[in-house]
């Protein structure tokens, strides 16, 4: 065989491999990260309902009448601390309940490319319930594909988080597509800066298309209600809750 024919093969192997390297890393690595971050995260959203179930002991639920204002939880959380956990139902593949991811504060690879986290909180970015704006971040494919079913969003779809002092529950709205360093979409009020909010707003925000940076996909959400994790889940997820409690 010719020099060049043995470059050739050369050459069409190292592709292949190449190719197989992108399939395990799209495909097959975020497939195993996508379970372990959702396994975590179930784990993390239990381990709060037992011990708020633990504080209680013997005393009643509260009233729904008595809820009151949002709890804001204003605890300092360092870099990678879990501070919240995400559940939206229509990323889930069907007949799962698999889309539960951690929050933790910062959105660094540390975070997102977490085998137990996935989800980032943009640390200047409010808290949930609080008004102004939640905002996080996840990867729309590989290391889990936090945000991988963005676009499958529909108007009024529940986007659930969960805190270790209950629940919040917000209803998508609308879609943006921005570039990259349209970092206003983060303030209180997004792209007014200078606003005094009144919503209480989340806002996911991933790459866009898929396997690209080029620009950022932006689904916003406003706060609907909440309650505390004694009043249990929202009806809308108690099933889910509980198959994940297993």
């Amino acid at each position: 065989m010719s020099v060049v024919g043995v470059f050739g093969e050369l050459l069409v192997t190292a592709g292949v491999l190449i190719l197989l390297f992108l399939g395990w890393q799209l495909w097959w690595n975020d497939a195993i990260m996508a379970g372990q971050q959702s396994q975590a995260a179930s784990g993390q959203s239990s381990k709060w309902i037992e011990d708020e179930r633990a504080a209680r002991g013997d005393a009643p639920a509260p009233d729904p009448a008595d809820y009151g204002d949002p709890i804001v939880d204003t605890t300092e959380y360092g870099n990678g601390e879990p501070l919240a956990v995400m559940y939206v139902p229509r990323f889930n593949t069907p007949g799962t309940v698999d889309s539960v991811r951690t929050v933790a504060q910062g959105y660094g690879l540390d975070v997102l490319n977490s085998f137990e986290l996935g989800v980032g909180h943009y640390p200047e970015t409010q808290m949930p319930g609080e008004v102004g704006n939640f905002a996080i971040a996840a990867h729309r494919s590989a290391y889990g594909g936090g945000m991988h079913e963005i676009e499958q969003l529909q108007l009024g779809d529940g986007i659930f988080i969960q805190t270790k002092d209950g629940w919040y529950t917000y209803r998508f709205r609308d879609f943006e597509y921005v570039t990259p360093d349209s970092v206003d979409v983060l303030a209180p009020v997004p792209h007014h800066p200078d606003l005094q909010p009144s919503d209480r707003l989340v806002t996911l925000t991933t790459c866009n298309p898929l396997y690209s940076t080029a620009e950022r996909l932006i689904a916003y959400g406003v706060l609907e209600s909440w309650q505390p994790l004694s009043a249990g889940p929202p009806a809308e997820i108690a099933a889910d809750v509980a198959r994940w409690e297993q």
